[in-house]
């Protein structure tokens, strides 16, 4: 093993250091019984050398605490300056390796319950080793010999005679900052290493330099390089002085709240350029690599003039410039290449979404056309349907397909219509719209912009009508030659892919939805959901909480009892949320180091989720008279619902209830008087509809209901209550009712059917004309349901009882 190195070791028999107090010498502890291995203490921003007392302020709990220690057990510590002064909690790589021996002279308790020590340094180290980072730096280190003083011929007199005279000028220029410090200097001035060091620590040049000059272990060289340092130190101070000098000699009592731009002009002119002057020759380079058209360039340099024209300290100024600053930045014919891959396109497609095949072969086919002609105006896609089956992510992976930058604005709520077309440019604060904004930060004339929430955009109102200014961004036929009001200069959208978003077409005004191409994104049913879950959600939700596909395992029953039990929409979203749940509490037990099933069961989504909020066996139990299963769509989903009946002495009167809208009401009221004039052909007899009332109820009378949807069901249950033949339990029906008897095509189809498996229905009766949206549908998914298609009202009689 090495031998432990002694203090003693550091201190150089021809070191010299002034004692400023008389009795330093005596203070000095017995170096003999002290390791090597010291504290160190990181110094901000400066360097201490041998000989000099320098006072530091502390408020580091580490630096107070090794202050403390080596304070009171007389320790000599170690101080290194941090290369970045900015770092609190200094290592081994933030610190120079070579630093100073140093004593603590003193120490100064402050108001702010931070500390100031006075240090003197001693000798030179360099680090050999950190041993030890808590609870302070400690270093073992080796010590570097002092230089030995050259003799002293007439170089040597010469090269520090021109030290002393420019330290001299220096300190005489700046009598005000370092006081009577450079008369100290000078009284030192017959020991030359000292001189170094003592001018070295007071001057304040960069830190880099002052540990250059402690490491330089050659006295001429380091001296020279500090001669070097003076002189530039010296021709700063000269500038700087006679940029003072012009000021003050230009300032009167009339020009005195003026101060300190004419000081800025000054200096600027010292620089070589009028204020200003630089951001247009910036602005004009930047010019130069724009790729816009020669009418384009003619216009910004017309605007350009007109910023040379006005007065640097002008509010215009900065107006001006703001502007031109925004027009330069905007992606003026710079494209993205789009990636014509159709096979590379499907398959970002199909990885990132389940389903949605419509959308996805709409996507294709414009990929396609755009391959074969190499240039099409893209078309406005808005993709419509409910919450949570991914339309807006769906933005993405088309961007992601096509290689092109990806921008989204939020219009839910947009009330002014400056948010899309920007405010003009005489308006204080004045901005561009949310349009070019987006544009300029995609640096790309070409992104995949998704417009999301298009039907909750606002009309007409107080602030402009923003659904109109709309119009001319997705018109392919105008969007060519955008205007914002803020650029003031038409910008070519034509390039741009446009994809809204919406919930209900029925909100968005109809010459909105004309300049748009609608695909309908319809609800997910069960088996999808399945697969969605599966392949997407349960891996996602188990990375986000740091987990594994090991350590937790969702069984395919369990995932569909978490769908129909805890989830009621056409979406993912609730269904997303519920598996976090399940997976957090698996999360808890982890961490808890507690025992768990890691294949889930339907008692841990008791015990996580509680008791099933949605019944998934709601159909009837037994075949009834007057009752029908009827199948309704929803904003989150398809659902089942009775049409009931119940027949009561009295004249004939129809009662409706269960909080109808205007619609079913019509419905109920068109089965009812298409009943009595068919009535033969059933054969009721007529006095049944003068000698009784008929009700008619539809349960969850909290919620209101509407459409046209239901008329087939109420006729059939108003049909089973007067020829009292009991409707069949395992058959529902959905089809709009006319007077004529004709059942007219109802939509909504895939969630209806959603709802009907949930229920556990096997018999479905529609219009024949939706036909067509069943065959859509893979066989798959309609598995273990029979589809019934009737044209007359009259035909439910042998489907249904």
């Amino acid at each position: 093993m090495k031998d432990i190195l002694r203090l003693s070791n550091f201190l150089d028999p021809e070191m010299e250091y002034i004692p400023f107090s008389s009795d330093m010498e005596e203070a000095l502890p017995d170096l003999e019984k002290l390791n090597s291995d010291i504290p160190i203490l990181p110094l901000r921003d400066n360097v201490l050398f041998p000989g000099v007392l320098h006072p530091v302020t502390i408020g580091r709990e580490k630096t107070m605490k090794l202050v403390k220690e080596a304070h009171e057990q007389n320790k000599y510590i170690g101080v290194v300056a941090q290369r970045n002064k900015e770092q609190d909690n200094p290592g081994e790589k933030d610190l120079y390796n070579v630093g100073t021996l140093a004593r603590i002279l003193k120490i100064f308790p402050m108001p702010d319950s931070s500390v100031t020590i006075l240090i003197q340094g001693i000798q030179p180290f360099s680090i050999q080793q950190i041993v030890q980072e808590e609870p302070y730096l400690t270093a073992r280190v080796n010590p570097i010999p002092s230089a030995k003083m050259p003799e002293q011929d007439d170089n040597f007199k010469a090269l520090f005679s021109s030290l002393t005279d420019i330290a001299s000028e220096i300190f005489r220029s700046s009598k005000q900052q370092f006081g009577n410090e450079g008369d100290l200097i000078f009284r030192t001035a017959d020991n030359p290493r000292f001189f170094i060091n003592l001018v070295s620590s007071i001057l304040s040049f960069d830190t880099t330099k002052k540990q250059r000059i402690l490491e330089t272990e050659d006295f001429i060289e380091k001296a020279t390089y500090l001669l070097e340092v003076l002189t530039e130190e010296s021709k700063l101070l000269e500038i700087k002085t006679q940029i003072q000098e012009k000021v003050n000699s230009d300032i009167n009592k009339q020009q005195r709240d003026f101060f300190l731009n004419q000081q800025l002009k000054t200096i600027q002119e010292e620089l070589g350029g009028e204020p200003g002057e630089a951001d247009i020759k910036e602005l004009e380079e930047r010019a130069k690599t724009k790729k816009w058209s020669a009418e384009t360039a003619d216009y910004f340099n017309k605007e350009l003039q007109k910023l040379r024209r006005v007065n640097y300290h002008s509010p215009d100024y900065s107006t001006q410039f703001n502007y031109l600053e925004t027009f330069i930045e905007l992606p003026w014919g710079q494209y993205t290449e789009d990636n014509f891959n159709i096979k590379h396109a499907q398959s970002v497609l199909n990885e990132d979404h389940f389903g949605l095949e419509k959308v996805k072969e709409r996507i294709l086919e414009h990929l396609a056309v755009l391959k074969l002609k190499g240039d099409l105006k893209a078309p406005i896609l808005c993709l419509a349907g409910p919450p949570g089956v991914g339309k807006t992510s769906l933005g993405k992976s088309i961007a992601t397909a096509l290689g092109r930058k990806y921008v989204r604005i939020s219009l839910g709520g947009l009330r002014d219509e400056s948010e899309i077309r920007g405010h003009r440019r005489t308006y204080i604060g004045a901005m561009p719209g949310r349009i070019i904004q987006n544009l300029k930060k995609a640096e790309s004339a070409n992104p995949v912009f998704v417009l999301d929430e298009i039907d909750k955009v606002l009309g007409m109102n107080v602030s402009g009508d923003p659904s109109a200014a709309l119009l001319e961004v997705l018109d392919p036929e105008q969007n060519t030659a955008f205007h914002d009001n803020y650029l003031n200069y038409d910008f070519d959208l034509s390039k741009v892919l446009f994809i809204a978003t919406a919930n209900n077409l029925n909100t968005i005004p109809p010459a909105l939805l004309d300049r748009m191409e609608v695909i309908e994104v319809p609800g997910y049913i069960l088996e999808e959901k399945t697969a969605i879950a599966e392949k997407h959600l349960i891996p996602k939700q188990l990375k986000e909480h740091g987990m594994i596909e090991k350590q937790l395992c969702f069984p395919k029953e369990i995932t569909i009892q978490l769908i129909q039990n805890y989830t009621r929409e056409s979406g993912v979203r609730q269904l997303e949320k519920q598996i976090a749940k399940v997976v957090r509490s698996r999360a808890r037990m982890i961490a808890d180091n507690e025992g768990y099933n890691k294949k889930l069961t339907s008692k841990d989504l008791i015990n996580v989720l509680g008791a099933p909020i949605f019944d998934s066996s709601s159909q009837l139990k037994e075949n009834m008279i007057g009752v029908a299963t009827g199948l309704a769509w929803t904003p989150v989903g398809g659902e089942i619902l009775f049409i009931e009946t119940s027949l009561s002495q009295g004249k004939g009167m129809l009662t409706l209830t269960g909080n109808l809208g205007e619609v079913m009401k019509e419905s109920a009221t068109l089965a009812f008087e298409y009943l009595k004039a068919h009535a033969d052909v059933l054969k009721i007899k007529k006095e049944a509809f003068e000698t009784q009332n008929i009700h008619i109820h539809v349960p969850a009378g909290a919620t209101p209901k509407d459409g046209p949807s239901a008329g087939i069901a109420m006729f059939a249950a108003l049909a089973s209550a007067y020829t009292k033949r009991p409707i069949k339990a395992s058959v529902a029906m959905s089809g709009e009712i006319t007077l004529r008897g004709k059942v007219l095509p109802v939509g909504g189809i895939r969630e209806k059917i959603l709802a009907a498996k949930r229920a556990n229905i096997t018999d479905i009766v529609l219009c024949k004309e939706n036909k067509r949206q069943i065959d859509e549908i893979p066989s798959e998914y309609i598995e273990g349901l029979k589809f019934h298609y009737i044209d007359k009202m009259i035909e439910i009689i042998k489907l249904a009882m």
